[in-house]
C-alpha cells in the first residue's frame, strides 16, 4: 500500500484507480491510505448533476467537462449507475457514452454502483471524491442515477447542484414534489427546443419568486440543448458565478463544515453498527426471534437488552 501512495502521489492514473477500488471493495485498513492523501483535499470545486432519468445528464456532463478542459482544467467524474442485477457492479453505461473523453489525460471517469443506497449517490462517493480532490483534479463532478428520490445527499457532496429537467411529462412538477426545488442552486431546461420548455421555464421561475427561500443565492434556470451544445456556455458561466458568491459569502467553506460533520457522525455511526454486530449480539438476536413471532417479546424490549448488554461489554 505504501508503493501504492507514492505512484498515486506522482500522478499515476492506475495507482488512481487502484485506490478507488480498496475504497469500493472496503479493503482493510484503506482508511490508513485516505489518511494520508486528506492534506491534499479541499481545492476542488464539486459539483453535482441531478435530475431524473433520459433528461440528458450525461450530455451534459460531457459537455461541461469539454467546457473545463478548454480553459485548462482537469477533471474527475463520479458517474453513479444503478446496480447490475447480476454482479452487483456499475452498468458501466456513462463510461461508453462519455467515451471521447476517456483518452484525455486531464479526465477520469469513475463509474460507481449505488448497491441499493438511497438518494442516488453511492455510499463510497465522498472518498472517491477526497480521492480525485487529492490527485489534483481541480473539477469534481457527480452524475447521480436520478431516479426521483430527493436526493438531499448531493447537496451535502457538492458545493453546486444543477437539477436537469426536460419539457415532457410533467418534470417541472414531479421536481417540486420531489424537493428538488429546494436542493437546487442551478435549473437547467434541458432538450430545450422541444416544445413546452417555455412553458416549464416559466412555471420554475413563477415558484421560485414566491418560494419562502432563505439561502442568500437565488437559483438560476438556464435552457440548455445538450446534444449541440447550445446553452453550456451560459451554463459553465452560471457555475463560475455560483462559485464566485458562494467563495465571496463565506459559503463554501461553511458547506464543507457541513459534509465534514455528517461525514464523520456516518463514520462513527458505521463503525459502532459494525463493532455492535460483531458482539455476541447476532446469535443472541436469533434467539429471540422466535419470542417475537409468538408475541412473548416485543422487538423494542430485544432492542434495549441488546444495547444495554453491548454498552456493559465495552464498559468492561
Amino acid at each position: 500500500m505504501e508503493d501504492l501512495i507514492k505512484r498515486y502521489l506522482s500522478g499515476d492514473r492506475r495507482a488512481l484507480a487502484r485506490f478507488i477500488s480498496y475504497v469500493e471493495d472496503e479493503v482493510e485498513d484503506v482508511t490508513k491510505l485516505l489518511d494520508k492523501v486528506y492534506y491534499r483535499t479541499g481545492k476542488a470545486y464539486r459539483i453535482g448533476i441531478t435530475g431524473p432519468p433520459g433528461a440528458g445528464k450525461s450530455t451534459i456532463v460531457d459537455q461541461l467537462t469539454k467546457l473545463y478542459r478548454k480553459h485548462n482544467k482537469t477533471v474527475g467524474i463520479i458517474a453513479v449507475d444503478p446496480t447490475s442485477p447480476f454482479t452487483g457492479g456499475a452498468l458501466l453505461g456513462d463510461r461508453i457514452r462519455m467515451s471521447d473523453l476517456a483518452t484525455d489525460p486531464g479526465v477520469f471517469i469513475r463509474s460507481m454502483a449505488t448497491r441499493g443506497s438511497l438518494g442516488g449517490l453511492a455510499q463510497r462517493t465522498h472518498e472517491v471524491a477526497d480521492i480525485l480532490d487529492a490527485f489534483g483534479m481541480d473539477i469534481v463532478l457527480f452524475e447521480t442515477v436520478g431516479v426521483g428520490q430527493s436526493e438531499l445527499d448531493v447537496v451535502e457532496a457538492a458545493d453546486t447542484t444543477v437539477v436537469v429537467l426536460v419539457p415532457e411529462s410533467g418534470d417541472s412538477i414531479q421536481a417540486m414534489k420531489a424537493g428538488l426545488m429546494e436542493i437546487a442552486d442551478i435549473f437547467t431546461i434541458n432538450k430545450s427546443d422541444r416544445e413546452g420548455a417555455d412553458r416549464v421555464l416559466v412555471e420554475i421561475q413563477y415558484v421560485l419568486e414566491f418560494n419562502e427561500d432563505s439561502r442568500p443565492w437565488k437559483p438560476t434556470v438556464i435552457q440548455t440543448v445538450a446534444n449541440s451544445g447550445q446553452g453550456i456556455e451560459d451554463l459553465f458561466q452560471t457555475l463560475n458565478e455560483h462559485l464566485a458568491f458562494q467563495e465571496r459569502n463565506h459559503i463554501r467553506i461553511e458547506k464543507q463544515k457541513k459534509r465534514i460533520t455528517n461525514y464523520v457522525r456516518q463514520i462513527v455511526k458505521e463503525n459502532i453498527l459494525k463493532e455492535f454486530w460483531q458482539h455476541s449480539q447476532k446469535e443472541k438476536l436469533a434467539y429471540q426471534i422466535k419470542q417475537i413471532l409468538d408475541k412473548k417479546r416485543s422487538p423494542y424490549a430485544v432492542g434495549r437488552e441488546l444495547i444495554s448488554e453491548f454498552k456493559n461489554f465495552v464498559q468492561s
